[in-house]
């Protein structure tokens, strides 16, 4: 009568067992297919990256650039008249005065900040705290 206990839970355990093996390789399968999927996904980026790598070297390409300025840009071509010695520049101009001297914003930003009250903390005459 044990022994035959014993064979039964034996075989319930083997029975266990190898349902949890199957779930294991189940989801081991379908883990390899995501896998399979996203490394897909990634070369398809990578593909694309590339492509507008290239599309960007075309675009960016300086023999292009030029043929277009020359084509739209009224460009002429640099006369040495043009460069001129660095002390014949006149100096520079003064910075422009502002027009509104007081500025509001400025001056609360230069505040020490533990005199300012905060929204969630009123401040009082002896210091105490208002709920």
């Amino acid at each position: 009568m044990i022994a035959r206990i014993l064979h039964l839970s034996v075989i319930v355990a083997l029975v266990l067992a190898a349902a949890y093996v199957y779930d294991i390789k189940f989801e081991s399968a379908v883990q390899a297919e995501r896998v399979a999927k996203l490394r897909g996904e990634i070369r398809r980026e990578r593909d694309a990256i590339a492509a507008l790598r290239a599309e960007w070297a075309k675009l960016d390409s300086p023999a292009r650039i030029e043929g277009l300025a020359q084509r739209h840009l009224p460009l002429k071509p640099l006369d040495a008249r043009h460069i001129d010695q660095l002390a014949n520049l006149p100096e520079r101009p003064k910075p422009p005065v502002p027009e509104n001297p007081g500025d509001p914003i400025g001056a609360l930003l230069e505040q020490d900040e533990t005199d300012m009250p905060t929204g969630s903390i009123g401040a009082s005459a002896n210091g105490a705290r208002h709920d």
